[in-house]
């Protein structure tokens, strides 16, 4: 779950290698569940997709490459890989289209879809205020969790975060949640927030001991913890647990029925599943895909 504000809002290759870890072997690129000789073109599906979008043969898709395991750039520093970058060539494979994933900022997303992007494909929880901007078409259940240092020497206690410094992505659910507990804090025990524009940075920060603990969606701070060599660890439960959703235009029903139609092939197939489970996420599969899922 990428829980990052309405219309605002990983670790790349980069900097999981400055982090002195391993990047796994799917960030190479290669993942054989998505490929287009293993997921052809399907007729039914195909003939939802609007006319203006199947024009030019490709399904241009806005995605954030900066959020491992989710989406982000593979070893060779320029191939998008990712368990969303995987889905959305899925997408369009049965669509009878090429996949033309274009890295954007996470905040620009939302925005361009319908006019520079055709979709968007970047770890977008489902909220109330998104659902005013934008369709959203769910696939995924996710949520929140903080990580610390290994054996947690600051003793952070995720109920009682008062008197510390924490790390967070810039624009994210997360923060506006730390923002509130920030306000409650009281005096002389503030709560400090470090935002960062790249979870890679919120990451590193932690590993360097810049801030005492991370908030980040479930996945990829299950990711970022595995990446460290054993220097960080997850603390407490997941928090928050939320679907998230390809992002169409808003009040675009013919995009909307052709995206919900490819995501449930891929659930009642199992190839969703087996994507997510190349990444270690196959447990959050949903397996009924809705059109702006109402979420409290």
């Amino acid at each position: 779950m990428r829980t990052r504000s309405a219309l605002s809002v990983a670790v790349v290759a980069a900097s999981t290698l400055a982090l002195g870890a391993c990047t796994s072997a799917s960030s190479s690129g290669s993942s054989a569940a998505s490929s287009d000789s293993t997921i052809a073109k399907d007729d039914a599906i195909a003939a939802l997709v609007p006319a203006a979008v199947a024009a030019d043969g490709k399904l241009t898709v806005g995605s954030d490459l900066s959020y491992a395991p989710a989406e982000f750039v593979g070893t060779d520093g320029k191939t998008p890989v990712g368990f969303d970058v995987d889905i959305a060539k899925a997408i369009a494979n049965l669509m009878g289209l090429e996949a033309d994933i274009q890295s954007s900022t996470f905040d620009a997303i939302i925005p361009g879809v319908g006019t520079r992007y055709e979709v968007g494909v970047s770890s977008f929880t489902v909220t109330p205020e998104r659902l005013k901007a934008v369709g959203m078409v769910s696939y995924l259940s996710a949520g929140s969790l903080f990580a610390v240092a290994k054996g947690n020497p600051d003793a952070v206690d995720p109920d009682n975060l008062c008197g510390l410094t924490v790390g967070v992505q810039t624009g994210t659910t997360q923060q506006d949640e730390l923002e509130a507990t920030k306000a409650t804090c009281p005096a002389g025990k503030a709560l400090t927030l470090l935002p960062y524009a790249k979870q890679a940075d919120v990451t590193t920060n932690l590993v360097g001991g810049k801030v005492q603990a991370m908030f980040a969606d479930s996945p990829v701070t299950a990711y970022a913890v595995g990446q460290t060599d054993g220097k960080l660890e997850t603390l407490g439960d997941i928090r928050d647990a939320a679907p998230e959703a390809v992002v169409v235009p808003k009040g675009d029903d013919a995009m909307a029925k052709a995206v919900q139609a490819a995501l449930q092939k891929l659930m009642d197939d199992g190839t969703l599943k087996q994507i997510l489970g190349t990444w270690g996420n196959e447990q959050g599969a949903l397996t009924t895909s809705e059109i702006n899922p109402q979420v409290g």
